[in-house]
């Protein structure tokens, strides 16, 4: 949560919310402003005959909160006479729930229920204690009211619950209203500030006056209460009844009743509001005497330190009578921002936690000789910390009492009930996932990094079995089979396939492993579960899919489910229904965009697909059960089934429990965070839940308790200190939050969040208060136990880099990276600077967060500085220096200079100093002569990262890297023990007060056993220390305070003396303390325990039991029993791999999705018409047809069927399909025309079958998954074959009058073309990846079946695939292959007899007329063959194969023509003599071997274009491409004039000179920083220059040609004299940011006292916007306005909408901005008069806009495919979707007439009609 210090003092709620705006607020009904007479001031008027039907809302939304704290509400209103009048205010509440306070006139009694309190208002004009009022309309003499109501003590007497915050604010009619505001403090609005300056109300806990812009104005001589009526809820009086609020004759008694005092609550309550009977003016309580503050008061909200006193205390302030709700529902509260907000006191429960040793392959000592005592002196005991690389692998153990979780390379095995651990160590980096087995005795893992290793163990002796390496980059899941036999594994290969890999692992025992099968596949996969009742049956899920696997026979093969249609982006988690067996299973699947998906596992079929609604509230306790589906959807992460529930975890915290027909939610719990993994115990009565925050817990189902087993730090954890008295810990971390541990518990105590991050830490060594330093240079001191910030100090301007208390605790010393040195007086509580001295630390941030060495003694300061080659010991009383050591001249043989590192002072000597330098030694140093005393080198591998010394001086401790080493502090020839464990590099390291531990932080904390008793090991004859000074069993006492020995404590210790009571008005019982003053930020304190909660109410006089930070709500009754059916999926086999060939179709990689809500135009009333579609979609495979007899041509160009006449070049375009084209074919006649197009979301392709006379689509058929390969129709146009792609290779015949299939099978293997026979219309033959299909179709009246035959590829040609194939005659079959091979095939015997290599690459056209053979292929080669000698042959089927292959005669080429690509379709005419060829160059030729003649029909681009801009005179355009191409079109013939190419660049933008320059030029920018400018006429490159070193972004010439103006994507314009190339001039005020728009228009300016004769703008990434004036031949260029757009974060996962501006062409005052901003919308921004004047809302993000040069439209492209047409003075709009792409550019053309668009490389051409 966000510091809250901004709320104070006081909070004006329509100045917060901006209310006039609406964005943040919203009305309803007859709501208006209105200037009333009586306050002088506008104000809001609220009418309606129904109060519900007009009203203002704040906020927006119910679901969003206002988060206001302020204990007193205040509203400013007068009600209307004659009428009614409501307010709602949602109070949040700590309790957990929501509660409606609502008052009205309208209002007969007053009600009350746990979650909504209802007031009456009652006015009358004569007013008696002894007389009720009437309850009815607002009177005639109505005046404006100052109301306030205690929120707190309204909350507290009525309802027994405790403040927490305001929520959301409903004013309904009739009122007038002039504003409302929350303070903490108590306001009096009679009282103004000259008279409470007089009177010396300065205590925030008197009355204090209204700030000026709430108070109501008083005429001279008049009082403010003769005017105006003023109403307090409740009353502090203890003499007035609590059951109304009154207006009082101010000589009644009035005493100051503390804000705690509790009103009674046995009379009925109404709110009255009247003149009192003796005057008008309304009683003011009597204020005590001011009594002064310290600074610190202030800050005082609410701390739990743990000890007993305080919770009697707390207790006493939250005791309540118990009351009982409808079904005693457990309430929960859903803060927006996704605070939970609640009590939380430290349990009393004893924890205790059970050493475990370390894994004898990590837990080690080096050294053979002499060895250190004991052996091992180090054991792992507990580790604080969760997660790492995930968070989604936690599992239970069959017992169902313990959990397994990773913490980065460690495997914890944690008991619920006791918190014991038990490690699993071994990896050697971060555990990504695991598994375990039905049985709990096997448990696998796997590890992130370069090398990925699995892990086997045996997991009750928790003993590593085997390891071995996986051929993967990454495994993201595994899964046991329940015997354990099988491991299944699913990841990414390093060529960022998904692969599966199945294990068997039966004989482990011995260290064996075996690889069973496995498999790499295209879909995205990234969880999988095995069977758990059969172990050769798996289930996987990923992006867009749900596979069912079966291993059989060593192969393992997938079919995926049938999603329907449903839109479903990302199946998260997939659960096999347990209690049930066989076919009456069924599949659970969660996804990321709501559903659950249930499967019927038998049919691989999805039965039922749910989408989750977030439940409702529950009001009161007779109130019904509101609609399940209001609200947002779900997105769920997880998904856990048992035999009778179903638990689901979702991005909004919430763990929820369902029924099996997920009818209602029974149950919930929310988490601070996205929840990333649920699991239901074996037994079904647990669910463990687990958040992507770190935490850890688990749900009674029955007891409706939950429990939190861990929490964790989110990032590395810097530095720690240790509170020894306490027996606390607090870290600082990476995630920015310092929190405060229980040592015995584990339990995070505190939590303290800060927009400026903590760097280090340290504890007072008595008193229970830490002091923490910040990157900032910021150091601020807390007490804990007083909840105060004591002291805020910002003495450095960088990082603190060392924070230390002097041992007797009378000093506090901090260092920054700057070099700064600070001194403070740690006895006082403000911590005063005594002094502060510069650069005396070595600068940098390397010795954080230990740059300070106090000695034990309290006299000595040591830190390295000035430089890094010195350390300074220096008065830690005055910070004076005493020596100086000059590190880098100690050792004479390096190489280099060394360094310091970290220091650390001997506890035992103050005389020791000890120093860790880069050359890996460490140091002993006198203090006293500053002599080295002895030294230790090559202490690690790395250099040491921290040191730390016992206190008996026995032992030094170091860390380096991610080892840890124990060394004998004496004699350095004892080897050390070196442990190993963290998976990244430790950062500090220290032993425990009581000397019986060893704490070590990095990517958590560990707690270790120190096992080396006093008596272990002999002291050396030079140690100055006895036994007997650290014995174990003394205890230390510092200032009264007595240190722990270790023993284990039944209590937690308490203070010397108790902490003073907290006020009610002091405390924020959300648990939460706020600390900070100033700019420099505030914390957030969360104090948090870990324990379970049962949800019951607490009775009166009842101790306060501890709380959960979780809550659990209850919103149905009992769990229902499961009553749906299920049943068993049947496996199918594995999906085929792409195939090498380059003839098979393979959708283009999209995005972008195709809008499904538009606007379209009516017939007739079109604002755009298509004119002409250039290019040719090279992606397609076969999409070009062509009729020589009836003259028809026609291709394919993305999603839009072109029908052109090859003789006037004019063009018919058939719209039909949303996805680019595949294929194409026509009937004989050529009066049918069907076209097939890629499945897109819905991943079903759409085949529409069109009247090429009418243009119309007849039919629409769809069938095939996957994109569709081929068609083809039969010869008497009877029957249409098409066949879908490797996806799923499926033959269908389609009867071509009725539009119905009627066959479809599955074929093994790739299909890549089929075709019929040209003699028998029941023939056809198909050729794919496993040779060729011949196939007969057999008639039984309007029942067709079809039979196929397969016959492999003849085995002389190797390993090929069958690519192309046509009928010879109708004997005679040609084939082609991937390799270049032509086969013949017999059709009567099915056999090949004649083979020869045609080409030298893969041949994918094939077509036969007569004697001639026509082949394309891969190599750009198109050949035709004379096949006449083949034909001579007659084959016979009696005749041997061998006397075929024999056979004479070889096809020879007669004529051939290299083309500019691939050849992907082709059609000739019966003499084979003329006809047309496609290519993947996007090119179609037309072809006439005769003239030996080839010449280009239709030119398109086969990679995106970037721009495309017409030149000023529309006689050419120009297009440039990502493949470093420019082009240059003639208009209106649209055909391809010149062409410029630079190899290996991406020409990025092109702009055309204006036509005042003499020779028509092009400038165009490259991916290379290179700008080129070209001429047409003779076409030649003029300039080449490279103004930029990174790509140009965006080139424009001036308005009259003399410059041009270059932007590259870091922001910087380089201006260019247009003649020479010269540079002229630079700017970077975009700098940082890419250029997205350059402009110049021809306009004299004259504004803000600039002048120029043309102005120019630029708009950048960074929603940045720069117009300029200038005149070039003057050079002079300045700055005429700078607009600067705001913008929320940009939370998606794609680069966000560009900023994109330009002039408007008919005022170029006006600049017409769009990008990405809080809203939707295109803003048009006056220069004249400096705002923006007019916005248009739209609905998608812009890609893309152009203005027309003539008339008030704008067209502008979406990512989701839509071009928009608008009208810009009047907002109407239409709608064009005839692209398959998001569109990336549009241009009118400069007469308006023509408009430009372009999505990737398909380019469209309308002409523009106006709206």
């Amino acid at each position: 949560m966000a510091s809250q210090g901004w709320q104070h003092p006081y909070v004006n709620i329509f100045k917060h919310v901006k209310v006039e705006e609406w964005k943040k607020s919203s009305k309803e009904g007859d709501v208006s402003t209105y200037t009333d007479k009586t306050i002088k001031c506008s104000v809001f008027r609220i009418r309606s005959s129904f109060t519900a039907n007009s009203y203002i809302l704040v906020p927006k939304y119910s679901h969003q909160s206002l988060g206001l704290t302020g204990r007193y509400f205040y509203l400013l209103f007068k009600p209307i006479p004659n009428t009614y009048f409501v307010v709602h205010l949602d109070v949040a509440v700590k309790e957990g729930q929501v509660v409606r306070l609502s008052f009205s006139n309208m209002f007969k009694e007053f009600k009350c229920s746990p979650t909504s309190i209802q007031l009456p208002f009652v006015f009358e004009e004569s007013f008696d204690t002894e007389h009720e009022g009437v309850v009815g309309q607002t009177p005639t003499k109505a005046r404006w009211i100052c109301l306030t109501l205690d929120l707190l003590q309204t909350l507290s007497a009525f309802i027994n619950c405790s403040y927490s915050y305001l929520k959301t604010i409903r004013l309904c009619s009739n009122m007038s209203v002039k504003n409302m505001f929350t303070s903490h403090l108590q306001l009096d609005p009679g009282l103004s500030f000259s008279e409470a300056k007089m009177k010396g109300l300065t205590c925030p806990l008197g009355s204090a006056p209204m700030p000026r812009d709430m108070v109501f104005p008083v005429p001279k001589g008049r009082q403010w209460h003769e005017i105006y009526d003023y109403i307090r809820f409740p009353l502090d009086e203890a003499k007035l009844p609590i059951k109304c609020i009154q207006k009082r004759n101010p000589s009644l008694p009035s005493e100051f009743v503390p804000a705690h005092s509790s009103p009674c609550n046995e009379d009925p309550l109404c709110v009255r509001a009247g003149k009192s009977r003796h005057d008008s003016v309304a009683a003011v309580k009597q204020l005590p005497p001011p009594t002064s503050m310290s600074q610190g008061d202030s800050w005082l909200i609410y701390a739990d330190d743990g000890d007993q006193d305080s919770r009697s205390n707390s207790c006493q302030l939250t005791s309540r009578p118990p009351y009982n709700s409808d079904g005693d529902g457990i309430h929960v509260y859903v803060h927006p921002d996704g605070e939970t907000f609640e009590d939380s006191v430290e349990s009393e429960e004893e924890v205790k936690s059970v050493s475990i040793p370390l894994a004898a392959e990590t837990s080690y000592c080096v050294g053979t000789e002499q060895k250190l005592q004991p052996d091992p002196i180090l054991r792992l005991s507990r580790i604080i910390g969760f997660g790492g690389a995930t968070t989604k692998s936690v599992l239970w153990t069959k017992s169902g009492d313990s959990v397994v979780y990773p913490c980065h390379a460690i495997i914890v095995c944690m008991q619920i009930s006791t918190k014991a651990q038990q490690f699993f160590i071994g990896h050697t980096d971060k555990v990504n996932t695991m598994a375990l087995n039905g049985d709990t005795t096997l448990l696998a893992s796997a590890q992130t990094g370069q090398h990925c290793v699995i892990r086997l163990w045996n997991f009750n002796k928790r003993r590593c079995l085997s390891v071995f390496r996986v051929q993967a980059h990454v495994i993201t899941s595994l899964s046991f089979s329940y015997n354990g036999g099988i491991l299944c594994g699913v990841g990414m290969d390093r060529q960022q396939k998904t692969l599966v890999v199945v294990w068997s692992t039966i004989t482990v025992k011995r260290g064996e492993v075996n690889i069973l099968a496995k498999s790499h596949i295209e879909a995205d996969i990234h969880t999988i579960k095995v069977d758990p009742l059969d172990d050769k049956r798996m289930v996987s899920c990923g992006r867009d899919n749900i596979r069912l696997w079966r291993l059989r026979n060593g192969t393992l093969r997938s079919c995926p489910v049938d999603l329907n249609g449903h839109h479903l982006s990302d199946i998260t988690d997939v659960a096999f229904e347990e209690g049930k067996h066989g076919d009456e299973r069924s599949l659970f699947a969660s996804s990321r965009n709501g559903p659950v998906i249930e499967v019927n596992y038998k049919r691989s079929a999805i039965k039922h697909v749910r989408r989750l609604f977030s439940a409702p509230k529950q009001s009161t306790k007779n109130e019904e059960q509101q609609t399940f589906n209001a609200g947002p959807s779900i997105a769920i992460t997880c998904i856990s089934v048992s035999s009778s529930f179903c638990a689901t975890g979702s991005e909004d915290g919430f763990l929820r429990l369902w029924p099996l027909n997920f009818s209602a939610v029974f149950l919930e719990a929310e988490h601070e965070g996205p929840v990333s993994s649920v699991s239901i115990s074996p037994n079904g009565l647990l669910v463990l839940a687990a958040t992507a925050t770190g935490i850890l817990g688990f749900l009674d189902v029955s007891s409706h308790g939950y429990s939190t087993l861990m929490r964790s730090h989110t990032d590395t954890v810097l530095g720690f200190s240790v509170d020894g008295i306490r027996r606390q810990i607090t870290t600082a971390s990476s995630d920015g939050t310092v929190r405060v541990w229980s040592m015995d518990s584990l339990h995070q105590l505190y939590d303290f969040v800060s927009e400026d991050h903590p760097c280090s830490v340290t504890f007072h060594p008595s008193e229970h208060v830490f002091s923490c330093g910040f990157t900032s240079g910021v150091v601020r001191i807390f007490d804990i136990s007083t909840a105060k910030l004591l002291a805020e100090h910002k003495q450095h301007r960088g990082e603190v880099v060392g924070l230390a208390f002097s041992p007797n605790g009378d000093f506090m010393y901090s260092a920054g990276s700057e070099g700064s040195l600070a001194l403070y007086n740690a006895s006082e509580e403000q911590h005063g600077v005594i002094r502060v001295v510069w650069n005396v630390v070595a600068q940098g941030t390397r010795r954080a967060p230990e740059a300070l060495a106090v000695s034990s003694d309290s006299c000595r300061l040591a830190f390295v500085g000035p430089t890094e080659h010195i350390v300074t010991i220096a008065d830690a009383h005055s910070l004076d220096e005493l020596h100086q050591i000059q590190v880098s001249s100690l050792d004479a043989h390096s190489s280099e200079l060394d360094s310091a590192l970290k220091l650390c002072f001997s506890p035992a000597s103050a005389e020791h100093l000890l120093i860790a330098t880069s050359a890996n030694s460490v140091l002993w140093v006198s203090t006293k002569t500053a002599r080295v005393l002895r030294k230790i080198s090559n202490m690690h591998k790395h250099q040491c990262s921290s040191l730390a010394v016992s206190k008996a001086s026995q032992f030094l401790l170091t860390a380096g890297h991610n080892t840890l080493k124990v060394w004998h502090y004496h004699n350095s020839h004892l080897n050390p023990q070196t442990f190993i464990g963290p998976s990244q590099p430790i950062n500090q390291v220290g032993f425990t007060p009581d000397q019986l531990g060893v704490i070590s932080v990095g990517d958590a904390i560990f707690l270790w056993d120190f096992l080396a008793a006093p008596t272990a090991v002999l002291t050396t004859k030079g140690s100055p220390l006895t036994l007997d000074s650290i014995s174990a069993a003394t205890s230390v006492c510092v200032k009264g305070f007595q240190l722990s020995n270790g023993v284990p404590r039944q209590t937690a210790p308490l203070p010397a003396s108790s902490p003073p009571r907290l006020d009610v008005d002091q405390v924020d019982r959300r648990g939460s303390i706020e600390l900070g003053s100033g700019q420099c930020g505030g914390l957030l304190i969360n104090t948090q325990t870990s324990t379970s909660v049962p949800v019951t109410a607490a009775g009166p006089g009842s101790s306060l039991h501890p709380q959960s930070f979780l809550q659990v709500t209850e919103l149905t009754g009992s769990t229902p029993k499961n009553t749906t059916t299920t049943s068993v999926v049947e496996a199918r086999r594995k999906k085929p791999h792409r195939p090498d060939c380059y003839i098979h179709f393979i959708p283009c990689s999209k995005s972008s999705q195709s809008d499904q809500v538009t606007v379209a135009s009516q017939q007739g009333k079109e604002g755009l018409r298509l004119h002409t579609l250039i290019g040719y979609n090279s992606n397609g495979r076969g999409n070009m047809v062509w009729s020589p007899e009836q003259g028809l041509f026609a291709y394919s160009c993305g999603s839009v069927v072109v029908i052109e006449d090859l003789n006037t070049g004019c063009q018919r375009h058939l719209h039909g399909h949303r996805e680019e084209v595949s294929c194409l074919a026509i009937t004989s006649d050529a009066q049918m025309l069907v076209s097939a197009a890629c499945g897109g979301h819905k991943n079903v392709s759409n085949i529409c079958i069109w009247d090429v006379t009418t243009g119309l689509c007849s039919k629409s058929i769809s069938h095939h998954t996957g994109a569709v390969q081929s068609l083809t129709f039969s010869r008497d146009d009877r029957f249409l074959l098409s066949i879908g792609d490797f996806s799923n290779p499926e033959l269908a015949l389609w009867s071509c009058c009725t539009g119905q299939m009627l066959y479809s099978v599955n074929v093994s293997g790739s299909v890549h073309a089929g075709a019929f026979s040209p003699t028998a219309s029941s023939q056809m033959a198909c050729v794919g990846s496993r040779g060729v299909y011949f196939g007969l179709l057999h008639s039984r009246g309007l029942e067709v079946e079809m039979k196929l035959q397969g016959v492999r590829t003849p085995t002389a040609l190797g390993k090929v695939e069958m690519t192309a194939l046509c009928y010879h005659t109708g004997c005679l079959l040609f084939t082609a292959t991937n390799r270049g091979h032509v086969c013949v095939w017999d059709i009567k015997t099915h056999t090949c007899f004649k083979t020869w290599e045609a080409d030298e690459g893969e041949i994918g056209v094939l077509l036969c007329k007569g004697n001639r053979l026509l082949t394309g292929s891969s190599t750009q080669w198109l050949k035709l063959w004379e096949v006449e000698s083949a034909q001579g042959v007659e084959p016979q089927e009696k005749v041997s194969h061998k006397k075929h292959s024999s056979m004479s005669g070889t096809p020879v080429v007669l004529k051939q023509h290299s083309l500019d690509g691939a050849i992907i379709s082709a059609a000739f005419d019966r003499s084979m003599d003329m006809g047309i060829a496609g290519t993947t160059a996007g090119t179609l030729w037309n072809v006439h071997w005769s003239q030996n003649s080839v010449f280009r029909l239709v030119s398109g681009h086969n990679s995106k274009v970037n721009e495309v801009v017409f030149s000023h005179d529309e006689s050419h355009f120009a297009t440039c491409t990502e493949d470093g191409r420019l082009r240059v079109w003639s208009a209106p013939s649209n055909e391809l004039t010149v062409e410029f190419q630079v190899l290996k660049q991406s020409c990025r933008c092109v702009c055309w000179s204006p036509t005042s320059v003499a020779s028509i030029s092009l400038a165009a920018g490259y991916s290379d920083g290179t700008l080129r400018l070209f001429q047409l006429f003779p076409p030649d490159m003029k300039i080449k220059l490279k103004p930029h070193e990174v790509a140009v972004s965006a080139v424009q010439f001036s308005a009259e040609g003399h410059v041009i103006l270059s932007a590259g994507i870091n922001g910087v314009i380089v201006v260019h004299c247009a003649v020479t190339g010269k540079v002229i001039r630079l700017f970077k005020d975009h700098q940082g940011a890419q250029i997205n728009s350059l402009q110049c228009v021809n306009e004299q300016c004259n504004l803000g006292g600039l002048e120029g004769n043309e102005m120019w703008l630029a708009a950048s990434a960074d929603r940045r916007v720069s117009v300029w004036a200038a005149d070039w031949l003057k050079w002079t260029c300045e700055l005429l306005d700078w607009l600067s757009l705001p913008a929320p974060t940009y939370l998606e996962d794609d680069s966000p909408p560009p900023s994109l501006a330009a002039f408007c062409p008919a005022d170029p005052s006006l600049v017409v901005y769009t990008g990405y901003g809080v809203e939707k919308e295109m803003c048009f921004y006056s220069l004249v008069r400096k705002r923006i004047v007019k916005k248009i809302a739209l609905p998608q993000w812009v890609t893309c806009f152009s203005l027309s040069p003539q008339s008030e439209l704008i067209a502008v492209g979406s990512k989701e495919r839509i071009l928009k047409l608008i009208k810009w003075n009047s907002g109407r709009f239409q709608d064009y979707l005839q692209h398959s792409d998001s569109l990336q550019s549009c241009h009118f053309s400069p007469s308006g007439k023509l408009l430009f668009t372009v999505a990737h490389n398909e380019m469209l051409l309308w002409e523009v009609l106006g709206l």
